[in-house]
């Protein structure tokens, strides 16, 4: 980045912030060195709304009240003072025509001029591709985000997209043809779980290959200027499991349907410190900088709210620096010091004992364009690493062709076990071939002989 365009980028920087009427918050000039939360939520009318006519779960009109959406505002403010969080609305809630819905869509908008909230729209509930064609899907983001941009008028335009789930063809649509280029595209290491799989991705920012939303592209043939973002930060412990094997959630981290409405407020709330802690302290050690994000739907229980508040009010007591600003702001951030897929993100944990967080277990993840690699060992009994998971993104991707649950991309080994070829093995124990990829970027994980 040259000199001109980073006194470009703070000077819009500067003027995002301003215009925003009792705005606090700033977006840091530069990606590096700062902590970063970013605070999603979905407002629909159906539990999921997998296309504009059809429905898959209850109706959800009595959980969606200008009451709750402002006692939720309220409860994000309370905790983090000057935070900027992102709406996005469902295909339904942008079009119903109740009162509620309408003061709704008052309100979000009313947040945005407040507060300096994004406000977006949310394909297919997460999963857009298991229930639409390519070409649906395109439509539905087309004249959603136009329904967005009216609905909150004076040219207002999202900054990004909440998706859950979109396919590499979508995304590429949403940069070149609606000039939109963060989205929040995968949600890491789910598997079993819900109506889509889409395990395999990195779980920070990557821009997507044209052949797999979960792959990293690798070159300028196959690269989409769409920086594709996570959905909620998962406990890595947690995360490796099978979908809800031996009786835990794999989807547990800092998600308050897995923590606080399963293990009730006080150990909930524990649990989500663990992981956002995992980001802040080592994480941050590790990348030069952190990224904690969470998806809270406006639906879920009243008394949650609370949980909002305790949450944000501990992670500001915690760790002050914390920028909370929009996944939108963020995405663009992390686009302006990463041109193409040069990261190398590192991670360490070690299991918090809640759930399927085993407190005896330690976990390394390394993530780069070329694979991603996670390494697990028992500390309390000091037995050697073994890989647990081994992704390629070197080689060959293709999504799915018709409309399906499974977009994982399941590499050479997947953490989740569910292949024969998936179970644990010594590094040194991996095919030559596989070790000399890891040995190239890095040379201390493994020797140079067995």
């Amino acid at each position: 980045m040259n000199i001109s365009k980073i006194s470009i980028f703070i000077l819009v920087s500067v003027l995002a912030v301003f215009s925003a009427e009792g705005q606090t918050s700033q977006v840091p000039p530069e990606l590096m060195g700062h902590r970063y939360l970013t605070f999603n939520t979905v407002i629909r009318v159906n539990q999921i709304e997998v296309s504009r006519n059809r429905n898959v779960g209850s109706d959800e009109r009595d959980q969606h009240t200008p009451e709750r959406i402002t006692a939720f505002r309220k409860a994000v403010e309370a905790g983090f003072p000057g935070a900027r969080i992102t709406w996005s609305f469902s295909w339904l809630a942008l079009h119903d025509t109740t009162a509620n819905y309408r003061k709704i869509r008052e309100l979000v908008t009313g947040y945005h001029h407040q507060y300096g909230d994004d406000v977006t729209f949310i394909p297919g509930a997460y999963f857009a591709n298991a229930y639409n064609s390519i070409e649906q899907v395109n439509k539905d983001l087309h004249e959603g985000l136009a329904k967005v941009s009216e609905m909150v008028g004076n040219g207002f335009r999202p900054k990004s997209v909440v998706a859950g789930f979109l396919s590499a063809k979508n995304q590429q649509y949403l940069s070149e043809k609606e000039g939109i280029h963060v989205c929040q595209g995968n949600i890491w290491s789910q598997f079993a779980i819900d109506n889509q799989d889409g395990d395999g991705a990195v779980s920070y920012p990557f821009y997507p290959s044209k052949e797999h939303f979960c792959k990293p592209a690798q070159g300028k043939n196959d690269f989409i200027d769409c920086v594709n973002l996570d959905g909620w930060t998962m406990d890595f412990l947690a995360a490796r499991r099978n979908g809800f094997a031996d009786g835990f959630n794999s989807r547990m981290g800092v998600g308050p349907i897995e923590t606080i409405m399963t293990y009730g407020k006080l150990l909930g709330l524990t649990e989500m410190m663990h992981t956002t802690a995992i980001h802040f302290d080592k994480g941050f050690d590790l990348n030069g900088f952190a990224w904690v994000t969470d998806c809270w739907e406006v639906c879920l229980p009243e008394s949650t709210y609370s949980g909002i508040t305790d949450w944000l009010s501990e992670i500001k007591r915690r760790w002050p620096d914390v920028v909370c600003i929009t996944q939108g702001e963020f995405g663009l951030l992390w686009r302006e010091h990463y041109r193409e897929n040069s990261f190398d993100y590192r991670f360490e944990a070690q299991g918090s004992g809640i759930g399927g967080s085993d407190d005896n277990k330690k976990i390394r993840w390394f993530m780069n364009k070329n694979f991603r690699l996670a390494l697990m060992r028992n500390w309390q009994t000091n037995t050697r690493e073994q890989v647990i998971d081994f992704t390629r993104y070197d080689v060959k991707a293709q999504e799915p062709q018709d409309m399906t649950r499974k977009w994982s991309l399941m590499g050479e080994i997947n953490q989740k076990q569910t292949r024969p070829q998936d179970q644990p093995v010594a590094v040194e124990n991996l095919p030559e071939a596989y070790r000399q990829i890891i040995r190239k970027m890095y040379p201390f994980l493994v020797r140079s002989e067995k």
